[in-house]
């Protein structure tokens, strides 16, 4: 069994990698992905106050995609869009700026869903700030682009390092098993057409290779 320096040095090739270090700019919305993780809520409410967009937008159910909240164990009575929006308009973001999708169930209905009810509102945003955990960021942004490639968009999440990430809702072997696995998406959902294609560097595979032999298989699909 390797140490565990070794697994957190792996680990944090993936981290790295899941990373787009895109630079804010100003947009129309900011475009919030659901999930268990609430810093993510209050990193997108501490950009909407700092004005760098005048709408909110929060979606996900939170209620259909198992296998991530098997992994975490969480559960809440409402969607993940509205725990967010809660969480947004306590900290001071008028009721009025914030939009709700509360029916999707992963990361590409959240942006497919979200188009077709701001097109249903005839609200035709074009520049998006789009908050989520930091190792999702290159999925995002990868299923953004398939999905709503017209649309310009910066993907962001709290700026939090790997090793402060794990907390009492989602320990380290969690966020490990569920990074191994978006990476194993990032190669195989494009030829699934759910994901433009992205560059893998062959040392962040064989860190991925590394993992999944060291047993972080609990969030990989069958490819």
């Amino acid at each position: 069994m390797e140490s565990s320096s070794e697994v957190d040095r792996l680990a944090q090739i993936i981290w790295d990698y899941h990373h787009v270090h895109h630079q804010l700019e100003k947009a129309d919305a900011i475009f919030v992905l659901g999930s268990h993780d609430t810093r993510v809520a209050e990193y997108a409410a501490q950009l909407f106050l700092d004005k760098w967009a005048s709408v909110m937008i929060f979606s996900g159910t939170g209620f259909g995609h198992r296998q991530a909240a098997d992994l975490l164990g969480a559960g809440w009575k409402k969607s993940e869009a509205e725990v967010f929006a809660d969480i947004a308009a306590s900290m001071g973001v008028p009721k009025d700026r914030i939009i709700m999708e509360n029916k999707s169930t992963s990361t590409g209905e959240n942006i497919v869903l979200t188009k077709k009810l701001l097109a249903e509102r005839g609200l035709n945003f074009q520049r998006f700030i789009v908050v989520q955990k930091p190792y999702m960021e290159r999925r995002t942004f990868a299923t953004f682009k398939q999905v709503w490639p017209e649309a310009d968009v910066v993907v962001t999440s709290p700026p939090i390092p790997f090793d402060q990430y794990p907390n009492q809702e989602i320990s380290k072997d969690t966020v490990i098993n569920i990074m191994v696995g978006d990476l194993q998406r990032i190669r195989e959902y494009p030829k699934q057409g759910f994901q433009v294609k992205q560059k893998i560097p062959s040392d962040v595979w064989q860190a991925y290779e590394q993992l999944v032999a060291l047993g972080f298989t609990k969030h990989l699909i069958k490819a």
